[in-house]
């Protein structure tokens, strides 16, 4: 059985429930999907801090990964108080983005992780959304990159997934693995799962 291997790139400050939605996903799919699925967390130090204090231990430094090994990339997005930026923003990071997307190869973003992949080069006039409140600020810096913005919960556009918040992270996730294995595949771990399936309503709902 041939195995998929997909990199979570995790930044000081990231947001639990983002990252979380990939490792336990992706992890019930290795287990008891038609396709194998790891699952390789990195980071750009040893320890990281991630927004409401909970304290993670990558699996790897990114700087001793080969990104050629992997099929995919995965990006949870997080807080800027929490220094999110600082990490998701800077060379290393972006570096890795460009390598997956000058590769072709699928990169799945949650919230405002987007604006890594807008400040990487990887989003000109692609269909992408971020985070996006009253008064704009995140939408305004994702246009900024090139973007297209599209006020949806979940934008695939081509081999580039973005998404809108915290709760749209384990449909990323789901979606990832159709696109990694097959939709039949991500439909059993969503049942086995016992996760709903959004109505239409929820996949066209504005945010503002």
């Amino acid at each position: 059985m041939s195995v998929k291997k997909v990199l979570m790139l995790l930044a000081n400050g990231v947001e639990p429930m983002e990252m979380a939605a990939f490792t336990d996903i992706l992890g019930w799919a290795d287990l008891l999907g038609d396709e194998k699925i790891e699952l390789v967390m990195a980071g750009l130090r040893p320890e990281i801090v991630s927004t409401f204090d909970i304290t993670i231990r990558p699996n790897r430094m990114l700087a001793d990964v080969d990104l050629n090994e992997f099929d995919a990339l995965a990006l949870p997005g997080g807080f800027e108080p929490s220094g999110f930026y600082e990490e998701a923003l800077s060379e290393p990071y972006l570096a890795a983005i460009k390598h997956f997307i000058n590769a072709q190869k699928i990169v799945a973003s949650v919230c405002v992780s987007s604006l890594s992949l807008g400040r990487a080069g990887a989003l000109q006039d692609r269909k992408a959304t971020i985070y996006h409140q009253v008064g704009g600020r995140r939408k305004q810096q994702l246009v900024d990159t090139g973007a297209v913005f599209i006020d949806q919960p979940i934008v695939r556009d081509k081999n580039i997934v973005t998404s809108s918040g915290p709760g749209t992270a384990s449909e990323v996730a789901f979606l990832l693995i159709e696109m990694l294995t097959k939709k039949s595949n991500a439909d059993t771990i969503r049942r086995i799962m016992r996760f709903p399936t959004p109505d239409r309503k929820w996949y066209e709902t504005a945010q503002v």
